[in-house]
């Protein structure tokens, strides 16, 4: 977790904050998956079941009961393909304005933040063209890093 996004853009540190960052930084990287290979299909769906087993995992080791488990998994997996949607359009645009605007739908907290969507806007442009420069083999391998950190200007 890097603190910039916290404190910076006003992404709370709660599980709802920290999982808003997690799926953000998901679709940026399953995108870029997308991009590589129309073959990718498959290493994509490994990508998103990896996470869902790691949100189950973590909302056990959060106390959350068995029953309600499954529910809140499937709601978590349903809210990464919305996102998925939603930030993807928002990248095509020229200008941030749509994805400030989906940052600020999915993460209300850096709407509250004074400069907090457009830092986070910014940060998410930059690892989106870092991702795009990437090899496509070295993505396909699993070799895919973020370099961003949100910073004023």
């Amino acid at each position: 977790r890097n603190p910039a996004f916290y404190t910076s853009c006003g992404v709370a540190d709660t599980p709802e904050g920290r999982y808003e960052l997690i799926v953000l930084f998901l679709v940026l990287a399953v995108d870029r998956l997308r991009q590589a290979s129309a073959d990718s299909l498959e290493l994509q769906r490994h990508v998103i079941e990896a996470f869902v087993t790691d949100m189950d995992d973590n909302m056990r080791e959060m106390g959350v009961g068995d029953l309600t488990v499954p529910k809140k998994v499937k709601r978590a997996a349903a809210g990464l393909l919305e996102r998925l949607e939603q930030y993807r359009a928002a990248l095509l645009a020229r200008d941030d304005t749509a994805l400030q605007s989906a940052l600020e739908t999915n993460i209300p907290a850096v709407a509250a933040t004074a400069g907090g969507s457009a830092l986070l806007a910014r940060a998410v442009r930059a690892d989106a063209r870092h991702l795009a420069a990437l090899q496509d083999k070295a993505v396909l391998a699993g070799q895919v890093s973020f370099s961003s950190e949100p910073v004023g200007d």
